[in-house]
């Protein structure tokens, strides 16, 4: 590992050399480049410095305690061991630093929650979700917009797509795909029995132009009026969008907005989202047979986590955590779950190397 650190600090010393010269700024892909590169591998650097310099601290300490009198063998004793304890603390921090990171950790999302089974329920719980995301989102300052929906009368979602956009959306959602479970007493039960339901997640990475090419001619673009709410557009102008990807059978739909073109818009990043995941499952379906632990693959055939009412608990199968805040959870405060996550996806990386 050290030996690695060295490379990056040699290489980031380098850059920062290259960015002070004059003749950089003519060249303004290379400027942004560089300095892209540079504010990358900072962290890394400027927590190696650290423990260098903690080291460093230590081997002078130990020198002092063999040649030292009583007074100052007692002072370095005491700093010494309060170095020692956080010396592994750094070594960890630096090795999750130097884990490769998953180039698609900046883009936006698109979130797309369906109702399982359970009917109305379920369709009720998929509700649930989504505003628990969005109110998750809204804390971190980024911006939620509905592509597509087809609500129930009870105020359910029996679908629902949405863009969530701001910086390290996916970083922080992409261990939501999955099935989630509801088990709770409906207000339609009559006996009070709990029932359970479930919904399914999926966090897609927003794909730009450049991660997906797709051709005009595989494409078959059909118009039709929209439905539901929507005002006196609704049934009158020909503005939502169907779009049918020959090639692959994916199907998407965009209705929300009034304008055809805007809605042609919202529909076309649905489907370079869907796109860039087939074809990422469709490697990481080439590299399962080489390695037992999959992270982060996004598979909905599995259920990840329960939202248990009457215990007001919420209990994440994958890691064995439970926290007893389900109110507080569903409000959007998702932090110490999706903290954990990371944690243990981290771990599991690690063991990998």
């Amino acid at each position: 590992m050290l030996d690695k650190l060295l490379e990056v600090e040699n290489k980031y010393d380098k850059i920062t050399k290259a960015l002070s010269e004059p003749s950089i700024f003519s060249n303004r892909e290379e400027f942004l480049r560089l300095s892209k590169e540079q504010s990358e591998l900072e962290p890394i650097v400027t927590k190696f410095r650290e423990y260098k310099k903690i080291v460093k601290e230590i081997e002078e300490l130990e020198e002092i305690l063999k040649s030292g009198d009583g007074d100052l063998k007692e002072l370095a004793e005491d700093e010494l061991q309060n170095l020692k304890k956080i010396k592994p603390q750094i070594e960890q921090e630096l090795t999750i630093l130097l884990l490769p990171k998953d180039p698609r950790d900046e883009k936006n999302v698109i979130l797309e929650i369906r109702a399982g089974t359970g009917g109305d329920e379920a369709a009720l719980f998929a509700a649930d979700l989504f505003r628990m995301y969005s109110k998750y989102a809204e804390s971190k300052g980024w911006k939620v917009e509905i592509i597509d929906s087809h609500p129930t009368g009870l105020g359910g979602f029996k679908e629902i797509i949405a863009n969530i956009s701001g910086r390290g959306a996916f970083s922080k959602l992409k261990y939501e795909s999955g099935v989630h479970r509801v088990q709770r007493i409906p207000v339609t039960e009559a006996s009070g029995r709990i029932h359970t339901s479930t919904a399914t997640v999926a966090v897609l990475p927003e794909a730009e132009d450049v991660d997906i090419k797709i051709e005009e001619k595989d494409l078959r673009i059909d118009t039709f009026c929209s439905s539901g709410p929507g005002g006196q557009s609704v049934n009158t102008a020909y503005s939502a969008v169907r779009i049918v990807h020959i090639p692959t059978g994916i199907i998407v739909q965009c209705q929300d907005e009034r304008s055809q073109i805007k809605n042609r818009e919202k529909a076309m990043k649905v489907l370079r989202a869907r796109l860039l995941e087939m074809e990422r499952q469709k490697k990481e379906a080439e590299r399962a047979s080489e390695r037992k632990q999959q992270v982060g693959t996004g598979e909905r055939s599995e259920r990840i986590r329960t939202y248990n009412f009457p215990q007001n608990r919420v209990t994440d199968h994958r890691i064995g955590l439970t926290l007893y805040k389900l109110d507080h959870i569903l409000d959007g405060n998702l932090d110490e779950m999706i903290d954990s996550l990371i944690s243990y996806y981290q771990a599991e990386k690690l063991k990998e190397m």
